[in-house]
């Protein structure tokens, strides 16, 4: 009877141990959604690159990691790359911010001005120069194309795709509210090979 009875509470022992077990691996799974909730809902949250209005800097596919908390703490400045809602079209797009409140935008084929100063675009650079090359604009004529001392209004942003003959961005859609910027992009982490921090440019 005594082994009976140690081998009944060494069971019973071992059954709550991995009853406890089970429930603290039910706890950490339970935070670890948690987190990833929180983290996605008010610190950074993945985004897909879909289209060609910022080649050549970013590509379709491309996934990258947008930083939700940096501009509760700031504005928004010239150069940065940046998500935002467009809820009349019930999607996200990526552009760069070129115009901040106040500043006055002329943008005349490749030639972009702010507060009536020239301002070199480096990350354009290259491709300007080839599309020169070729005898041509990078920033092809057309509609949408040139844009002549538009102000940019408070709680508000100027934003272009790198892509400028290519591109659905302030220049169709308007000046973007504060209130639909989900945030700056930051990280490049797929695919793998092109995994990176994204540079940006300030004028």
């Amino acid at each position: 009877m005594p082994n009976r009875s140690a081998a009944h509470a060494s069971g019973a022992r071992k059954q709550g141990g991995a009853y406890k077990e089970i429930v603290e691996w039910i706890k950490a799974l339970v935070i670890a959604v948690v987190l990833v909730f929180l983290i996605r809902q008010f610190l950074f949250s993945p985004f897909i690159v879909d289209g060609p209005s910022m080649q050549p800097n970013f590509e379709t596919g491309e996934r990258l990691i947008v930083n939700k908390i940096l501009y509760s703490i700031r504005e928004p400045k010239f150069g940065e790359v940046v998500v935002f809602d467009v809820p009349e079209q019930g999607r996200k797009f990526i552009k760069r911010v070129i115009g901040v409140p106040g500043d006055k935008i002329k943008l005349d084929g490749d030639d972009l001005y702010i507060n009536d100063k020239k301002i070199d675009e480096p990350y354009l650079k290259e491709a300007i120069e080839a599309a020169h090359a070729n005898g041509q604009l990078y920033n092809e004529k057309g509609a949408t194309s040139d844009v002549a001392d538009l102000v940019v209004p408070e709680d508000t942003i100027f934003a272009l795709g790198d892509n400028r003959s290519d591109s659905t961005d302030s220049r169709v859609i308007g000046f973007v509210s504060d209130k639909e910027i989900v945030g700056r992009a930051d990280i490049i982490f797929w695919p793998l090979n092109k995994l990176e921090f994204i540079k940006h440019w300030t004028k």
